[in-house]
């Protein structure tokens, strides 16, 4: 078994810088997962427009509802199995915001049959974002989203791209400060960007078996389709 994350990249995932192959090899093969913390220097949004939809996403701990600057930030990934026996890694994000805390909450597995990580976001999955990633040529990690679906009971509904955003997220390693970095941008094709936050944090690796997977930080409800 290996990372879902190389799963799905093959031989590009050794394109990477080495900070980041390790980071993206947490998985229950490694026996390692990560703990993040640092400063988010800018959480942005965009038009007026997009703040009753972000309002409402943050019920569900999807995406951020508030901006600001300088916020401390935790970003949790650990591997564990989900209920239908997939290896899964919790990316849920923290933002100690001045009005307090506020999470911004994914799982992810690998899927072969749509040759991507599928992105299950907030805390009952109810959306899901196909993920493609690649390798750049500084070892930077590029991610893109795909294909987004709503998913409750017997629904299962591709989001029409008019109310649909297309993520981009790259990551890198700074060796001068020994840091990782990250910008993160969410795009309408229609209505330009809707959010978006970049800044830098280290990182502490930690071992799964005795460290374990908090409950909180996985979903309340799992989705079976992929």
């Amino acid at each position: 078994m290996t990372s879902i994350f190389r799963a799905h990249m093959g031989s590009d995932f050794d394109r990477l810088h080495p900070q980041i192959q390790r980071r993206f090899s947490v998985g229950l093969d490694s026996g390692e997962g990560c703990v993040g913390r640092g400063t988010m220097e800018r959480i942005w949004h965009g038009g007026s427009f997009v703040k009753p939809f972000l309002r409402l996403g943050g019920m569900r701990n999807i995406l951020v509802p508030r901006e600001g600057r300088d916020v401390p930030f935790v970003i949790e990934n650990l591997p564990y199995l989900d209920s239908y026996g997939r290896e899964t890694v919790t990316f849920v994000r923290t933002f100690h915001l001045a009005g307090g805390p506020h999470r911004f909450d994914a799982t992810m597995v690998h899927s072969p049959e749509r040759d991507c990580v599928l992105d299950y976001l907030g805390t009952h999955q109810h959306l899901a974002s196909d993920l493609h990633m690649s390798a750049e040529a500084d070892g930077s990690l590029l991610i893109r989203s795909g294909e987004h679906r709503f998913r409750e009971g017997p629904v299962d509904v591709r989001v029409p791209e008019l109310v649909g955003g297309e993520a981009e997220v790259r990551e890198s390693f700074d060796d001068a400060t020994g840091r990782f970095r990250i910008r993160v941008r969410v795009v309408n094709r229609r209505f330009g960007p809707l959010f978006g936050y970049e800044g830098s944090f280290t990182a502490q690796y930690v071992d799964v078996r005795t460290h374990g997977v908090r409950g909180d930080l996985r979903p309340v409800r799992e989705e079976a389709r992929a």
